[in-house]
């Protein structure tokens, strides 16, 4: 049975003791573009997850992520809501990076590579960071249970829903709806909306 990551990560061992040369606490927490091969996003992110815990490197790797998109499907003249791969082939992981994660990553079955300057890793700004949505931003809100919204963003734009939710810590709300002749309940980021006033 073929394992889950390059046999050639036999050759990263040596790569521990460079890493000991690291001060990861002087390392800042960052977001990086990796490439995938075409269909391989899920696995890519599997054999990652695999190599963080082979290698201990839950200290450098903390997040691993397949950008989503809501998008509004017709099939047989019957609309739905689906979730599709925002960035087919991509996938984005938030790391303490250093030169000595370099085969960790780049031999893991399903990745091809860093984006960047000629496949050097180049991190991305804190404006590309919050139009992907990757961290979440605390925001004040006047937004509660029962506030009639309009949809500003998205694959919903347009759509009024009535709040049934709030979560603040997460900045999220679930709101129903009118979609395809009857109510339905979405979870939207807080700033996929804007409220109407009554």
């Amino acid at each position: 049975m073929e394992e889950n990551f390059n046999s050639e990560n036999s050759q990263v061992i040596p790569e521990e003791s460079k890493r000991k040369n690291v001060d990861v606490s002087k390392l800042e927490e960052k977001w990086y573009v990796l490439h995938t091969f075409s269909g391989y996003e899920n696995v890519a992110k599997e054999n990652l997850e695999t190599v963080v815990d082979k290698f201990n490197l839950h200290d450098r790797i903390f997040d691993i992520v397949i950008p989503m998109e809501d998008v509004v499907e017709e099939k047989n003249g019957k609309k739905k809501l689906v979730q599709r791969k925002a960035m087919p082939c991509y996938i984005l992981v938030k790391m303490k990076y250093a030169d000595d994660l370099w085969h960790n990553v780049t031999l893991t079955r399903g990745i091809t590579g860093f984006v960047g300057p000629k496949g050097r890793p180049l991190a991305l700004t804190e404006e590309e960071v919050i139009k992907l949505r990757l961290e979440k931003i605390k925001v004040e809100v006047d937004l509660a249970e029962g506030d009639t919204i309009e949809v500003i963003e998205g694959a919903l734009n347009g759509m009024i829903g009535k709040i049934q939710s709030v979560d603040s810590e997460n900045g999220t709300l679930t709101a129903l709806v009118e979609m395809f002749g009857r109510e339905t309940a979405v979870d939207l980021q807080f700033a996929q909306v804007r409220k109407v006033n009554n």
